[in-house]
């Protein structure tokens, strides 16, 4: 299963929350007369709100099943879109309570009064700010599952931002101040194997130094540098008479590959300026 786009399903929740504007817009504006005509321009809005609402369950199940739950603030995305299944489904519950309260025409039982215009008049008058409310109801619902939308589609991103932020930082407290050049050429030199560390006796003192295959020059101080900053390690099991063997850590390696040394730039020299000839000494 190849991983989650969370950039993508950001912006299907902008889409998302377009449409539950445009499905808002359209509540709001609908225009109708009680009986097959209500159920007619209602019913379609019904059925559109459930469409919605399938759409962000979907959307819902697959940021919580992704590694989108291990990302900081993604709690908070995902009971905001939870929350607006519930709206969504309220839109849908007030459009269906709009079509329970619309009169609907029909022949009564046999022996029961059939309804005259005057009673269809005031069924109407009945249904009609019953209707509206529901409608209004509904619209705010929508209202706020586009808001809700928008709102997630903007957590996902700003959580990615910070993530990302955050691993660039720690790369870089990772990776620690750069190399010198004497600690950059001493890390080449150790890479290449058979670096040893020993002690002998120069006029009767104990003098520690660094050999390398090579013949790269490696100075005490800078040793014990890389040693601190973890960059290398001496096998301290062996005695220093007889060489501890040095051993590049895999932070030594990493830090080599990263820090690259400037190169000196010498001096410039500016050219030698040629002197202005001595005029010659008129001839008497």
């Amino acid at each position: 299963m190849s991983p989650l786009n969370l950039t993508g399903q950001a912006q299907e929740l902008r889409n998302l929350a377009h449409e539950f504007e445009a499905l808002r817009d359209r509540v709001r504006g609908v225009s109708y007369t009680p009986g097959t005509d209500a159920l007619r321009q209602i019913g379609p809005l019904l059925l559109a709100t459930q469409d919605l609402t399938a759409v962000l369950v979907v959307r819902l199940g697959a940021l919580a099943n992704s590694p989108y739950t291990r990302t900081p603030g993604s709690h908070a995305s995902l009971e905001c879109l939870s929350s607006l299944v519930l709206a969504s489904t309220l839109a849908g519950n007030d459009l269906a309570r709009a079509l329970h309260a619309n009169p609907l025409e029909g022949a009564p039982f046999p022996g029961y009064r059939a309804d005259n215009a005057s009673d269809r008049v005031a069924r109407h008058a009945t249904a009609i700010p019953r209707m509206t409310g529901h409608l209004n109801d509904a619209a705010h619902q929508l209202d706020l599952s586009a808001t809700g939308c928008h709102y997630v589609a903007t957590g996902i991103t700003s959580d990615l931002a910070d993530t990302q932020a955050h691993q660039v930082k720690s790369g870089q407290q990772t990776a620690g101040p750069a190399l010198s050049p004497a600690q950059y050429d001493a890390l080449k030199a150790l890479s290449a194997g058979e670096g040893k560390l020993y002690e002998s006796s120069q006029r009767g003192l104990g003098v520690t130094r660094v050999v390398t295959r090579d013949g790269t020059r490696v100075s005490i101080a800078t040793f014990r540098a890389l040693v601190k900053r973890r960059l290398v390690t001496a096998d301290t099991s062996t005695s220093l008479w007889h060489g501890q063997k040095i051993t590049v850590t895999e932070q030594g390696q990493r830090a080599q590959a990263q820090h690259r040394p400037h190169p000196v730039t010498p001096p410039a020299v500016a050219a030698p300026v040629p002197a202005a000839p001595r005029a010659q000494k008129a001839r008497r």
